[in-house]
């Protein structure tokens, strides 16, 4: 029998927060409910009151609800709810969490779950689940499901769907994922232009017994992956698709964040660094374009993503990034140069072949590197399975040097 937290403002959502806590507790499971509301008074009895949240916050709750502040409070509970929920967590006391919210109680509420590891069941009910998520989910397994209505109520509609989210979150914590060999983790970035690297790449990881947790490198995929490596569970790390440094330069749609390629070298992990489609850098729709680009090279990858080539003195400028970035490693780390294609368009005959933009990358990387970081070059293309053999025996070579331990 698992605990489970129902978090939510039950000032206003009170009714509907006691009804799935009700069916939860029906199915065998136990609840906590928590209230985040502040203004007005609860509608049902919670287990852990909301001064226990601003008390967390460091605020003091009869001040804020005096002020009749609705963005003060919000953001009270914002704060306080994420130290509260993360605390029950490592304390044993809840095994999943589910909430119901409207703008106000996602963003608190979310803000609750991304402070719990990856792995932790989480499953947020909101009338913001069917827009741009990204900002509630970042970097988490947060499950967002759409309320349809608006959460007001108990309905014939609404009553279905909140059942469903009882049910859901009570799989969630039951599901035992089946036993697998305790072996070391590997992280690989992949965008499209570089699948065949990293297909081959992960076979011979495989082989030599290693786990290898492939990211698509689309800005999401890039701060996921980083968090990951944070987190202390992998042992090593191919990041052969550096791509969104390209869109983070230069203005493009898929960036990851300035601190993009830190997290392996602030902790020490042994790595592989390449230029993986750093010649692109990607967009929407061609009609949506800014127009400062007009005149470029673009490719028209289908027709919801276009592709602009990135030129020569962009790449001048994001090979000196990559050596910053490099330059802050602690561990193992060596860069693979493939001379005749950094992607898939950017080989010979391609669209996006520019000799001189990849040699502008390539001599700002190895002029602005610490002297004592390998460079590899390789006279063939990124996509060659010898390139991405040497990438994955180069990455073995490192993570011997660093003595292979596992992660702890």
């Amino acid at each position: 029998m698992a605990t489970i937290a129902v978090l939510g403002t039950l000032d206003t959502k009170g009714e509907e927060h006691g009804y799935v806590a009700a069916l939860i507790r029906q199915r065998g499971h136990q609840t906590l409910v928590i209230d985040v509301g502040a203004l007005e008074a609860p509608r049902i009895q919670p287990d852990i009151p909301r001064t226990e949240i601003a008390a967390a916050a460091g605020a003091d709750l009869a001040a804020v609800v005096a002020r009749r502040d609705r963005g003060e409070a919000v953001g009270v509970m914002t704060k306080g709810a994420p130290v509260v929920l993360e605390r029950l967590r490592s304390e044993g006391r809840i095994h999943g969490v589910i909430s119901l919210g409207g703008g106000g109680g996602t963003a608190i509420c979310t803000a609750a779950m991304r402070a719990l590891p990856i792995g932790f069941p989480k499953l947020m009910v909101s009338t913001l689940a069917s827009g741009n998520t990204a900002p509630y989910v970042g970097v988490k397994d947060i499950v967002m499901m759409p309320s349809v209505v608006d959460v007001a109520g108990l309905n014939r509609l609404s009553r279905v769907l909140l059942a469903q989210a009882a049910g859901a979150i009570c799989g969630m914590v039951e599901a035992v994922a089946p036993p697998a060999a305790d072996k070391p983790v590997v992280v690989a970035s992949q965008f499209g232009n570089t699948t065949a690297c990293i297909t081959r790449a992960r076979e011979v990881l495989e082989a030599a017994g290693l786990e290898v947790m492939v990211f698509a490198a689309t800005g999401n995929g890039g701060r996921t992956m980083e968090s990951l490596v944070e987190s202390g569970l992998v042992a090593g790390v191919l990041d052969v698709t550096t791509t969104e440094w390209a869109d983070e330069f230069v203005g493009g749609v898929l960036g990851a964040g300035p601190t993009r390629l830190e997290a392996a070298a602030r902790r020490g992990i042994p790595a592989i660094l390449t230029p993986g489609c750093l010649d692109m850098v990607n967009f929407g729709e061609r009609a949506g374009i800014p127009e400062k680009f007009a005149g470029r090279r673009f490719y028209q990858h289908n027709a919801q993503v276009t592709l602009m080539r990135t030129t020569p003195d962009e790449c001048d400028a994001i090979g000196r990034i990559l050596a910053e970035k490099a330059n802050l490693s602690k561990g193992a780390v060596t860069v693979l140069i493939p001379l005749g294609g950094i992607s898939v368009i950017s080989a010979p005959g391609q669209p996006f072949h520019w000799p001189e933009a990849d040699a502008a990358l390539f001599s700002s990387w190895k002029r602005h590197l610490r002297a004592d970081i390998p460079v590899i070059e390789y006279p063939g293309n990124i996509n060659d399975p010898a390139f991405a053999e040497l990438c994955a025996n180069e990455l073995l070579r490192n993570l011997g040097r660093a003595g292979a331990r596992r992660p702890t």
